[in-house]
């Protein structure tokens, strides 16, 4: 089995910055893609970033381009998200994902159906 382990969650002032890190454990493998989704209160998951395994092309929601950076350890298994100038619209439980090592058909990194696993999510909150 495969479990995803999401830390560095917390709460930090507008403007300020926090890394999220996810590692993957349990048997040994490398997605295809990984990524961070997150859902604030009353709205739906959305899509904030992902990589590819070959680390090329990482991808980002309007929102976040030019503040958060997306990085990933395959020697690990892991995936970051630095953060920064963070906002207050920032605030939401970030899930960490990770899609299967092989597809028959290309997938949509930005797509929250074409992961298979999923951390637990942690709180960031941004007050202003």
């Amino acid at each position: 089995q495969v479990q995803l382990v999401e830390s560095g969650g917390g709460l930090v002032q507008a403007g300020g910055s926090l890394r999220l890190s996810c590692a993957a454990s349990g048997r040994a493998f490398t997605p295809y893609a990984m990524g961070w989704f997150r859902q604030a209160p009353g709205k739906e998951r959305e899509f904030v970033s992902a990589v590819l395994r070959s680390g090329g092309n990482p991808l980002y929601a309007d929102s976040v381009k030019g503040r958060f950076t997306i990085s990933r350890d395959n020697a690990k298994n892991a995936v970051y998200l630095q953060m920064d100038s963070l906002k207050p619209e920032d605030t939401a439980v970030y899930y960490c994902a990770a899609s299967a090592e092989l597809f028959i058909t290309p997938i949509s990194p930005i797509s929250a159906g074409d992961y298979r696993f999923w951390g637990q999510g942690t709180q960031v909150t941004v007050s202003s």
